[in-house]
């Protein structure tokens, strides 16, 4: 059985980090967006906290195993590849807002608070939608999230986009 889908608006974007905002009980020092999904909230997020340390993580958990099965039993125990993250002394002794826009199996997110703290830093993780259903860590949850859910959400940057969409959209395509 395939997951219920949800297809968000943007105004619905909107009221999420509207309903984040008020969480917070802390003032950040820096904020990690976490790629791909975390860069529209966390620029969201950014611009009503006011925050200008914005920096990025791009996290991968590779695998190289061959069968479908061997994929996702491989997927679930890689190590991950971080292949964009801050600098330690960025983080070191700083409180960190890390955003991402979901918490399916929270091993990204999770990941990447791992790296701030093991930096010294003090990681807080936010998402717009956490999952409890599907995620890998028991009871630990996100520090702040706006939603919990159980289906498979569509934000309205993922609908109809990239090179393709852009150029049917524009009459350019073959």
């Amino acid at each position: 059985m395939l997951p219920r889908r949800e297809i968000l608006t943007w105004q619905d974007v909107d009221q999420l980090i509207d309903h984040l905002i008020p969480q917070f009980e802390t003032e950040f020092e820096a904020m990690i967006m976490v790629t791909h999904g975390g860069i529209i909230p966390g620029g969201m997020l950014a611009e009503a906290l006011r925050l200008n340390a914005i920096l990025t993580a791009a996290v991968d958990f590779p695998n190289e195993m061959q069968s479908e099965e061997e994929r996702k039993k491989g997927r679930l125990l890689a190590w991950p590849k971080f292949i964009q993250f801050p600098d330690d002394s960025v983080l070191n002794g700083r409180r960190i807002l890390i955003v991402d826009d979901v918490w399916g199996s929270g091993r990204t997110i999770t990941a990447v608070r791992n790296r701030v703290a093991s930096a010294a830093g003090q990681p807080y993780t936010c998402v717009l939608h956490f999952n409890p259903y599907r995620s890998l860590f028991g009871n630990i949850r996100p520090d702040y999230y706006a939603a919990v859910t159980d289906a498979h959400i569509m934000y309205p940057w993922e609908i109809s986009r990239g090179p393709d969409a852009v150029l049917m959209n524009t009459g350019l395509s073959e």
